[in-house]
């Protein structure tokens, strides 16, 4: 059984990436510090949405020294349009203060250390790790927590709990190309309202529960 899982969601990975080409990351970044922060602000917000306010972001401040020396107005001016500003103002000068503190203005690349940043949780640690340091980490949102469901890789609805059954079917070089793919076709053809199952590209890979709504 447990085979038959690891050669399934090998064979979805094919699927979706032959379909889509290789994905990365939607938020726009240069630097590992630039993407901890486009993170944070995604939070209950889309990442279109938060490509919009990171240049003016990053312009007014360039690195950690300067996020953490922020003026609080200021900064929830810029941080307005991704909703939540006074929280996620707060989470990003007091993590910016931390890095310039205690890691000399660098982005730590361990789980632990970026899950002690304010602000950080593990989907938001994985991004970093997966996208601009090269290490291994499979971020779980939304989109990665429903269609695993529907998919039937997991029978939990706790990320965490999700995270560590896809990966313990995939070799590690997969785990963050396989979250993009499954993200990117949540947002293009699985969607929350409606499994375009007709069209699917891995509808034969599909356990049958979103077909069986559809219908």
């Amino acid at each position: 059984m447990a085979g038959r899982k690891k050669s399934k969601c090998k064979a979805i990975y094919d699927a979706l990436l032959t379909a889509y080409g290789p994905q990365k990351c939607f938020l726009d970044h240069e630097t590992p510090f630039q993407l901890l922060c486009a993170v944070i602000l995604s939070a209950q917000c889309t990442d279109k949405k938060v490509n919009t306010v990171t240049p003016e972001l990053f312009r007014r401040y360039p690195d950690a020294a300067a996020l953490a020396d922020a003026d609080a107005a200021e900064l929830e001016t810029i941080l307005h349009p991704c909703g939540f500003y006074h929280a996620k103002g707060k989470y990003l000068r007091e993590m910016a203060a931390i890095l310039r503190d205690e890691y000399a203005g660098e982005v730590p690349d361990t789980m632990e250390k970026l899950t002690r940043l304010p602000g950080v949780g593990r989907k938001t640690a994985n991004v970093v790790l997966g996208d601009s340091m090269g290490v291994p980490g499979l971020p779980v949102d939304t989109h990665v927590l429903r269609l695993s469901g529907r998919l039937g890789l997991s029978r939990s609805t706790d990320p965490v709990k999700v995270e560590q059954d896809l990966c313990k079917e995939l070799e590690p070089e997969y785990w963050a190309q396989f979250s993009h793919l499954l993200i990117v076709h949540g947002r293009n053809r699985c969607t929350a309202r409606r499994a375009d199952c007709i069209n699917c590209e891995i509808s034969g890979l599909c356990a049958g529960i979103t077909k069986e709504k559809s219908l």
